[in-house]
């Protein structure tokens, strides 16, 4: 299973060559595609019309959602604590989205390089 980030749907929806359009393409189509809270609500912020927004809900009401939990809180929570010792920042919806992910089995399609640093994460690349 894999987890689209809020980078790559914004080039699966702005442009229709684009790599990330085709990745997500076949993802969707071999059903290994899933959608997590923060990045639908990232996607949402953006819209600048009511019509891009149902473009995304079209999109999103046909996924699998992977739904948060308390400990899937807490995870993230240590997650950010760890990472800060360490001192590094990542902001708090990449660390729910890895932490879900990570819950899943699932790897994460990003083009942010945040993702990298998240430990135990595993990162999708398009073959």
């Amino acid at each position: 299973m894999v987890v689209a980030d809020t980078t790559v749907w914004i080039e699966f929806f702005n442009d229709p060559e684009s790599d990330e359009k085709h990745a997500i393409d076949l993802l969707i189509d071999e059903n290994e595609l899933a959608l997590v809270g923060p990045v639908l609500s990232e996607l949402l912020q953006g819209c600048r019309t009511p019509a891009e927004a149902n473009a995304i809900l079209d999109h999103a009401s046909a996924l699998p959602f992977l739904e948060m939990t308390f400990v899937l809180w807490q995870r993230a929570g240590e997650l950010s604590s760890g990472l800060r010792r360490k001192r590094t920042t990542i902001p708090l919806l990449d660390l729910l989205i890895g932490a879900l992910a990570m819950e899943h089995d699932a790897e994460v399609f990003t083009t942010d390089p945040h993702f990298a640093k998240i430990p135990g994460l595993k990162l999708y690349r398009p073959k």
